[in-house]
């Protein structure tokens, strides 16, 4: 048989996969891939779009950094206030997901904003209570 699988939002590094077979009766065998897979740093800087969007409460954000360097996401409202910082501390070039929990927020547009020494990007994302 063929199998595929598709693994997303790994950090860099080496990863080892296996298979784990079981049979009707509930008997089960691992069988070790002889492949490792490299996962390298991104190409670009990329700020991707929150997930789902809308979101009630939570949502997940997604972003690349081909450099190392000190990471800062905020959050804003409408009005430009700051409502919440999810990063903000050194990282390493890689890719990234953070979750975002509005659970004490009201509903309403909200921005978020990556910003590195290099580039800034900002997205915005609806919350729907």
């Amino acid at each position: 048989m063929n199998y595929s699988f598709t693994d997303r939002n790994l950090n860099t590094g080496l990863y080892n996969y296996r298979l784990k077979q079981v049979d009707y009766n509930g008997d089960f065998e691992y069988f070790n891939l002889s492949n490792e897979v490299n996962i390298g740093v991104p190409v670009k800087f990329e700020l991707s779009q929150n997930y789902p969007n809308p979101f009630n409460p939570s949502t997940k954000i997604n972003y690349d950094l081909p450099y190392d360097g000190i990471v800062s996401i905020k959050i804003v409202d409408i009005s430009g206030r700051e409502v919440s910082t999810l990063v903000n501390e050194f990282q390493p070039a890689g890719y990234y997901s953070i979750d975002f929990n509005a659970i004490n927020l009201s509903s309403g547009i909200f921005f978020y904003t990556l910003t590195t020494k290099n580039d800034v990007e900002t997205r915005k994302m609806l919350l729907m209570k």
